[in-house]
């Protein structure tokens, strides 16, 4: 399992989100006015040359199309912008429909409050929405399309300053009306309005934004979240703001530090748990199992290696590896910390932590084996174990580089055993198939399973490494 003594190269919010915002502003970072005009901030050709065709429609029939949240603000960050969001001014909904209409496949999504996607083309299209709670949760909302609303009123329905920035493509106009050049200029994470609190699934939006973006959270908007409760948040939306964490977080320790200050760590007790949990100070200098963690998590980012299944698996178990720790860790006679058993300890803590907020059982399993295992490989170099032991661990864990890095001696021992046994990125796989024992006349029954599970047992003992060899040790089996 990853493990680093220290953070490497804090980045800071401020510095790279300044650079960006330079990089496209020049000379005007420190003037962020209202109508400021930049012409080509996003470039609406070749694969979104399509939302050009829909600017062009909405101007047609008489409206305004304006860009707005993230694609905008991270054209200003200087990076590739995603998730277009177009909004629509001056457009009845049924009018916005029939103008798309004549050149795209129209879906509505909320037609009665005006939000359609295109068929074949990734961006987003509404109205300006008027939202008012009507009940707790998530989705506790009245929402209404109203294509008269002021720009600065839909801008305050939005989570962040710095997704409440709009572009107009036609004229190159920015409105800004709540300072969100600003913030990202200064690397500040700063709610619109007390709207925000409307909504609970916000404080977990900031918590991966922060880490994604490495802006540093507004004093007021870590004060308004301590008074925003779940509300019964569904799992699934939860799930989804910690996936995007461990996916897209540059420094996912900005994230826990978030959810720390603002007090919802604590609905996450499996995680709370580890604050103030002691260790060894000679083993981890950086401090308790919390910070420990929190270094563990941006070692993993830097890591990741684009597989969104590979990096939230190796992801959820860097951040559950050591929850065992808040149970077994106490002072022994030696008068020093240890943490004997957490491994298998964390296992339960893992799954009932998981459980909570996914029914992706698959996930659960994956993540699962790796907190169960992650000392392991420091006791297989320590014993310069054997062959049979490499080969179980892989088909244990689904794969030895998930488990460890090359960077220490043991990541490096095991990867090299695991490279000869081509076991590096795969759990062992059987050898001996059904077909072969077919072949050598045996029909299918109630045998069939438990021949092929001693095989793959005698394969994983080494006593064969091919298909000959399968084939050969299976006649012998079968007389």
């Amino acid at each position: 399992m990853l493990k680093t003594a220290e953070e490497k190269g804090m980045t800071s919010a401020a510095g790279r989100a300044k650079k960006g915002c330079q990089r496209r502003r020049g000379s005007s970072a420190g003037r962020m006015t209202q109508g400021e005009r930049r012409k080509n901030l996003i470039v609406l050709e070749g694969e979104l040359a399509p939302v050009a065709r829909v600017v062009e429609r909405v101007m047609a029939a008489g409206g305004r199309a304006l860009l707005v949240g993230g694609c905008v603000r991270d054209a200003l960050l200087g990076e590739k912008p995603k998730d277009i969001d177009v909004e629509v001014y001056g457009l009845a909904a049924k009018e916005l429909k029939a103008a798309l209409a004549e050149e795209f496949q129209v879906i509505s999504v909320g037609q009665s409050f005006g939000v359609f996607k295109l068929k074949g083309v990734d961006v987003d299209v509404s109205l300006p929405r008027r939202e008012s709670k009507s009940g707790s949760g998530h989705k506790g909302f009245v929402v209404e399309g109203d294509p008269a609303m002021p720009v600065e009123e839909a801008a305050a329905r939005r989570d962040f300053t710095g997704n409440a920035i709009y572009w107009d493509p036609r004229s190159g106009e920015i409105l800004d009306p709540h300072g969100g050049q600003r913030d990202l200029a200064a690397g500040v994470l700063r709610h619109t309005s007390a709207a925000f609190a409307e909504d609970p699934l916000r404080v977990l939006r900031a918590m991966q934004f922060t880490a994604r973006f490495l802006l540093r959270p507004a004093e007021e908007t870590v004060a308004l979240c301590r008074k925003i409760e779940p509300e019964g948040l569904p799992a699934e939306r939860i799930f989804e703001e910690w996936a995007k964490l461990l996916l897209k977080g540059k420094k996912p320790s900005w994230g826990l530090r978030f959810l720390r200050d603002c007090g919802w760590v604590n609905y996450f007790p499996e995680l709370a748990a580890l604050i103030d949990c002691p260790q060894d100070p000679e083993w981890h200098p950086e401090g308790d199992v919390w910070e420990h963690t929190s270094h563990c998590l941006d070692a993993f980012a830097e890591r990741r290696i684009g597989d969104n299944w590979e990096d939230l698996v190796v992801g959820f178990a860097v951040l559950c590896h050591d929850l065992g720790k808040a149970v077994t860790t106490k002072k022994e006679a030696d008068g020093r910390w240890h943490s004997y058993g957490h491994e298998g300890a964390g296992v339960p803590i893992a799954r009932r932590f998981l459980e909570r907020m996914t029914r992706h059982k698959d996930l659960i399993e994956a993540v699962l084996p790796l907190v169960e295992c992650h000392m392991r490989p420091l006791d297989l170099w320590r014993n310069q174990a054997s062959d049979v032991a490499v080969r179980r661990l892989a088909r244990h864990v689904g794969g030895i580089d998930r488990l460890v890095v090359e960077e220490s001696p043991q990541g490096k021992w095991l990867l090299e055993r695991a490279a000869v046994l081509a076991l590096s990125d795969a759990a062992p796989k059987p050898i001996l198939l059904g077909r072969h024992l077919i072949a050598l006349g045996m029909a299918p029954g109630p045998d069939f399973r438990a021949i092929l599970d001693a095989g793959f047992e005698a394969q994983l003992d080494g006593a064969f490494a091919d298909e000959a060899g399968a084939i050969a040790w299976a006649k012998e089996k079968l007389g």
